[in-house]
């Protein structure tokens, strides 16, 4: 009878709406103590350097990192709280994992996790929430989370598989471990999936599918290039929308890459080693059951695939006639297929998650010419110097192989490959029928603007749909913002930026193109930093440096690239002080102490190496020199001048000295107080040296030849002592006076031009040297056609071509430093403290430039800068970020004009800024 009563039944619903009411509203006070004037909660919550929600972490102990939201009223940080719960339901009770209370500090980043170490596999959910300046506290952030991949050997089951006929044993021809194989397994599905996660390595290259259909449509060349006798890396994947009831099957094809084959110019013997996969599905269903797939000899592996060759330096051939349709599908034949052959895990090669993101395909670029259509030969220019690979749709005739070559420019109108000197860089297609095909190459890539393509079917005319350009480089933030009124800076800035994209490709090469492909010490410790303005690449840095660690010597030599292979054999001052370089510059920019953590003793063991290879505090170690300086002076005929004139033996010393100096700036930041004393004396001893042994009282050089790079790293690195410096910078005019107002610097000077010059008040001069247009300038290689910087200063020109004297890339990012001066200098963003928690902003004005604009994210947000000049009169605009201060210095403002936000105001006024953005006016006097 009660059920009847319509008029009861409404007032139970009320009274349980109510009750839901009452317990929301107790529910949302207890977790989100909001307040009337509440700062908003934080925003970009990230762990380690700059991960968000990630699958397959790798630190146990993460690092976490939030900034104040862009639009809450409040101006800093007081306090934070960190929660972190096995979870969500648990974050609103015990925060089971974690729970650092309210914790008074300003500190937004690299905040570590103090509970009981993440286990492999785990997965935590963690939130944030702030107190503001006046101790007024945000409600939480959104829950974020965190999952990790296999961090132990003993978290994997699997075992390396392979084809039973790549086995070393058997003496397989270098044509069979050139060949693809191919590895599959069915397997069944019963159940409702909770959730599947798919770990996977190669010592190769792998490319995964599961149901016919490719795992990830956009990484490539995973897992990527570690040190592969002591690390190799695994992804993770979610699978578990990609599983269906039933039959399933996982699949992978596999190729040697950076771990087998050939590597550099003249290495090979060595690198006759078969491809592996490591996989390990893990499948979670809801009624708790858990099983596991492993690579074992159930697998089913074939040599007889379509990918008859593939080489990093040398291209792929394909054929067509061995396609096998849907052999990664269920309802694929595997009858001619053999068991896969298995290895041992083992200990000697840890597996660890891949620590920063992998090579993607960021972009498609369409042709931009049909250069020409000659006897069957079809040149395309992309218009854009770059690196991956093509995705060819184009008409074939049966039989006839199609042949594509690549080149970074055409010389004197022509074809040209010698800059790639023995790398073939060649793909190869066999069609088994006439038509139309497509293809993109798998285990390959290029650097190239150029494509030829022959063999096809020559009757059709060429169109520009027939190439579509695959851009691929390791997945980086790009937020280079830099941008003036001149259009050659503008280019000079883009070419930069796809100078780092090109050769930010897992590893930091010196080029993406010829024979070589290495990640060169030298070029990576004068980039580090312009990189960082340009690009979120902390993560992809600080996961090389775990490379570098691993490559060190037992003597603390640093190989003059990494990863290692045998090549070049000796350390070289100027490349193995890197490690002391790029983990300091990292810090001053992020504030994280992790990073000198890491790689302290590294720097350590460097300055032990620097000291067996000195005496009496003079270097005496092996160098490149100011690698490739112009216009060198040839002191024997067995000289080609590739290393510069400035004394090798000063540019050791002064290495030694900088190195000294960074670790012992490190030990004050680690407290480590038993070096800090050594350290210092040590210092002083290589600076007393240095000017006592390449200088009289004068600072003329003693011994050699004075160059501009000479007296820079001087300079740079506080050698000389303050009442000489003077007498320093004399001397570096005197030269680039003598020089017609040019550089004349390598690798190692020309990131020391304009920051010393601009310390010592010549910013003008930094403008003449940059707007230089004849060689050698940046301007020169813009005026003869440049998309990307080059090796060179001259390595090309559009009437002669390529320089005969060979290392002519055209991709190479060294002489890009000059980025860092577009950040630094004309927008005058620098790190007051380490971090960014105050900000220094000094703007550089020259003539050449009317108004230029920029911003550089740092952790606690984005600081901008934009000015212009009109008849000697500053309009600026300067953003600040929540959570920090900002100084504007204006040293040749007309403190009379002086406004700020309309207001009239003084030169002090610019000081300890709070976060805002400023319109400021003034007449300047340069």
């Amino acid at each position: 009878m009660l059920q009847n009563n319509k008029g009861f039944q409404k007032l139970i619903r009320f009274g349980l709406l109510c009750v839901s009411l009452i317990a929301l509203s107790a529910c949302q006070q207890q977790v989100e103590p909001e307040q009337v004037n509440a700062p908003k909660p934080p925003t970009a919550l990230s762990v380690g350097e700059g991960f968000e929600n990630p699958l397959g972490y790798y630190e146990s102990l993460p690092r976490f990192s939030w900034k104040m939201a862009e639009d809450s009223a409040s101006m800093a940080q007081s306090a934070y709280q960190i929660q972190v719960a096995s979870s969500v339901d648990l974050l609103n009770t015990t925060a089971d994992l974690w729970d650092s209370q309210k914790t008074s500090s300003g500190e937004t980043a690299w905040l570590r996790y103090a509970g009981e170490p993440l286990s492999s596999r785990q997965k935590a959910f963690w939130r944030v929430r702030l107190w503001d300046e006046n101790d007024q506290p945000s409600v939480w952030s959104e829950v974020q989370t965190i999952e990790l991949g296999l961090l132990s050997n003993k978290d994997w089951q699997a075992k390396w598989i392979g084809h039973p006929d790549t086995d070393l044993v058997k003496q397989p021809s270098q044509e069979r471990l050139a060949t693809a194989q191919y590895l599959r397994k069915t397997f069944i599905v019963e159940g409702e999936v909770q959730k599947a996660r798919l770990y996977i390595s190669a010592k190769g290259l792998f490319a995964p599918f599961i149901n016919g259909e490719k795992v990830s449509e956009q990484d490539v060349m995973t897992p990527g290039w570690t040190p592969y006798a002591k690390r190799i890396e695994s992804l993770t994947y979610d699978l578990t929308e990609r599983l269906v009831q039933g039959e399933n099957a996982l699949a992978a094809s596999i190729a040697g890459g950076w771990y087998a084959m050939r590597m550099a110019k003249f290495v090979e013997q060595d690198h006759l080693v078969p491809a592996r996969l490591l996989a390990q599905l893990e499948i979670t269903y809801r009624d708790g059951r858990v099983e596991t797939l492993v690579t074992d000899d159930s697998w089913h592996a074939t040599l007889d695939g379509p990918i008859r060759f593939a080489s990093i330096y040398d291209g792929e051939k394909y054929d067509q006639n061995k396609e096998m349709a849907g052999w990664a599908s269920t309802s694929f034949d595997q009858s001619e297929w053999v068991a896969a052959i298995t290895e041992t895990l083992g200990d000697n090669i840890a597996i660890k998650p891949k620590r920063h993101a992998p090579i993607r395909i960021s972009e498609e670029m369409s042709v931009k010419e049909i250069v020409s259509n000659e006897n069957g030969i079809v040149i395309f220019d992309f218009g854009q110097n770059m690196v991956g690979v093509p995705k060819l749709s184009i008409p074939v005739i049966d039989g006839q192989e199609v042949k594509v070559r690549f080149a970074e420019a055409l010389h004197k109108g022509e074809f040209y490959t010698e800059n790639y000197r023995s790398a073939k860089s060649t793909n190869y297609f066999l069609p088994n029928s006439s038509g139309h095909i497509e293809y993109t190459p798998t285990f390959t890539y290029h650097g190239y603007r150029y494509i030829e393509i022959s063999g096809h079917d020559a009757a059709q005319a060429p169109s520009k749909d027939w190439a579509t350009a695959l851009v691929q480089h390791s997945d980086i933030d790009l937020h280079a913002s830099f941008e003036s009124s001149h259009p050659k800076l503008n280019q000079l800035t883009q070419n930069i930026i796809w100078g780092m994209r090109s050769n930010f490709y897992d590893i930091p090469l010196d080029c993406p193109q010829r024979d070589e492909r290495l990640g060169w010490t030298g070029d990576a410790q004068v980039f580090v930093t312009p990189s960082m303005y340009m690009a979120d690449v902390y993560g992809f840095w600080s996961a090389w440096l775990q490379s570098v660690r691993e490559e060190q010597g037992e003597d603390g030599k640093i190989p003059v690239y990494i990863p290692f292979i045998e090549w070049i054999n000796f350390a070289s001052s100027g490349w193995g002080d890197a490690v002391t370089i790029i983990p300091w510059e990292l810090y001053i920019l992020t504030g994280d102490e992790t990073i000198l953590a890491d790689n302290y003793d590294m720097m350590k063991g460097w300055l032990n190496f620097h000291e067996k290879k000195s005496k009496n505090h003079i270097s005496n170690m092996n160098t490149f020199g100011d690698w490739l300086q112009p216009h060198p002076i040839l002191l024997n005929e067995d000289d080609n001048g590739n290393r510069g004139n400035t004394n090798f033996s000063l540019i050791g010393t002064a290495y030694y000295a900088r190195s000294v100096e960074l670790t012992l700036n490190s030990a004050r930041v680690l407290n480590k107080t038993a070096d800090i004393s050594s350290l210092s004396a040590l210092h002083d001893k290589i600076k007393q040296a240095f000017l006592q042994q390449f200088f009289d009282q004068n600072l003329n050089l003693l011994d050699g030849i004075e160059t501009q790079t000479t007296y820079l790293l001087g300079l740079a690195y506080d050698l000389f002592p303050q009442d000489k410096r003077h007498l320093a910078l004399e001397k570096l005019i005197g030269l680039i006076d003598e020089a017609d107002t040019h550089l004349r610097t390598g690798f190692l000077g020309t990131p020391l031009l304009s920051q010393v010059l601009q310390a010592e008040g010549r910013s003008d001069l930094v403008y003449e040297l940059l707007f230089k247009e004849s060689y050698p300038s940046w301007f020169y290689s813009i005026n003869n056609g440049a998309t990307t910087t080059w090796e060179r200063w001259n390595s090309y020109s559009i009437e002669e071509g390529f320089n005969p004297q060979g290392m002519n890339s055209l991709n190479h990012y060294a002489y890009g430093t000059v980025s860092r001066w577009f950040y630094e200098g004309i927008l005058g963003i620098t790190p007051a403290e380490p971090g960014f928690k105050r900000i220094n902003i000094a703007p550089q004005f020259g003539p050449q430039l009317t108004h230029a604009k920029g911003g550089y994210i740092t952790p606690h947000g984005e600081v901008g800068v934009s000015w212009e000049m009109q008849g000697g009169y500053l309009m600026m605009t300067v953003t600040v970020p929540k959570n920090t201060t900002a100084d504007i210095v204006l040293p040749s403002a007309e403190q009379a004009s002086l406004t700020i936000n309309g207001a009239k105001s003084s030169l002090q006024s610019l000081r300890e800024l709070p976060p805002g953005e400023y319109a400021i006016e003034a007449r300047i006097l340069l």
